[in-house]
């Protein structure tokens, strides 16, 4: 095998396989509902809490309660808008019905926040009904440093779990080391992967990986894309090559296209998305680093503010870390 990266990169993904295969020997994880509210703890102690107090101390919700709970929903990075929203349809429930307290409030606040992020994915079928031919092909995009190389990875093995044939396609070639971190990924989920040399030209290693996939009949193709920022526009110029690429190849592809984000950048992270979304042709999102933010609210901003689905949450370090996204249970997550 041809080594594409000497020494001190060698060891890095060395050390990087060593510490993923302990941490999967660990005790076994909870359940979906008790992972994904482990993820989402500092988020629920901002918002719970404040909540808590409101339920405690209010027999009937007046608009000093509502104000308090204003404040608990900016902190949990909901968006001014996503917010504002919320808010006014609380009050013109209050106006036309009395919130009989805070647990009424509670209720309420649920069924707003589970509307909103399901109103997408009513938009958009998750997942998409498979109505081509294998395989499905879905490309990863995003900024460097969101956790994209790592959540291919992740995806894979999700895929393969559900006894799906996967083939990764390293087609980030200008970030070092992507692609020697994406076989440490492809070697762990037990799936074969496809690359160039570092420099080389995306649009060819997806050529060859498409014909790949075609050849042995895979199921899903899973397409790593180079970090590419808004404000570069040769950069989207080669992903829409890429996406030109793919469809010559596979009528319909790429079937998704996944925006990786990193929650701990809240509002910041929605202003890129935002703008990248405009260029790219998103589908969805996945939301990576969930278990590391106090302000999961972003979820519902995302929702809300971009009309895209978050399909995949980020909840840890190890290959197993990685959940189909679930309103209902990031709600009751979150609120209880």
């Amino acid at each position: 095998m041809i080594k594409f990266f000497g020494g001190k990169k060698e060891e890095q993904a060395t050390e990087l396989d060593t510490q993923a295969q302990a941490g999967e020997t660990q005790t076994a994880k909870p359940g979906f509902f008790g992972r994904m509210k482990q993820a989402v703890t500092r988020t629920r102690e901002t918002l719970s809490s404040k909540l808590g107090d409101i339920v405690a101390l209010t027999r009937t919700v007046d608009e000093a309660a509502l104000e308090d709970l204003e404040s608990a929903l900016l902190t949990s990075d909901l968006g001014v808008q996503t917010t504002t929203d919320i808010l006014e349809a609380l009050r013109d429930r209050a106006r036309h019905q009395a919130i009989a307290g805070g647990e009424e409030l509670r209720s309420l606040l649920k069924a707003q926040l589970q509307a909103i992020l399901e109103a997408p994915r009513q938009a958009v079928p998750c997942p998409p009904e498979p109505l081509h031919v294998p395989p499905h092909v879905t490309f990863l995009v995003g900024v460097n440093g969101t956790g994209k190389t790592t959540s291919a990875g992740k995806l894979a093995a999700w895929y393969r779990a559900q006894d799906k044939t996967v083939l990764l396609c390293a087609a980030d070639t200008f970030r070092a080391a992507a692609i020697e971190q994406l076989e440490v990924w492809a070697s762990r989920s037990g799936v074969e992967m496809i690359k160039t040399r570092h420099g080389g030209d995306p649009a060819a290693v997806l050529y060859d990986a498409a014909s790949a996939a075609k050849a042995r009949g895979i199921a899903e193709l899973i397409v790593d894309t180079a970090g590419r920022l808004h404000t570069k526009t040769g950069l989207m110029d080669e992903l829409e090559k890429m996406r030109r690429t793919a469809a010559k190849l596979i009528p319909g592809a790429p079937h998704e296209v996944l925006l990786v984000m990193d929650a701990t950048t809240g509002q910041n992270g929605l202003q890129q998305a935002r703008l990248f979304t405009q260029a790219a042709g998103v589908t969805g999102i996945v939301l990576t680093k969930l278990d590391g933010t106090a302000k999961g609210g972003i979820a519902v901003a995302i929702a809300r503010e971009l009309n895209l689905p978050v399909r995949f949450a980020g909840v840890g370090e190890q290959m197993s870390d990685l959940l189909e996204f679930s309103p209902a249970e990031f709600v009751d997550s979150l609120l209880g």
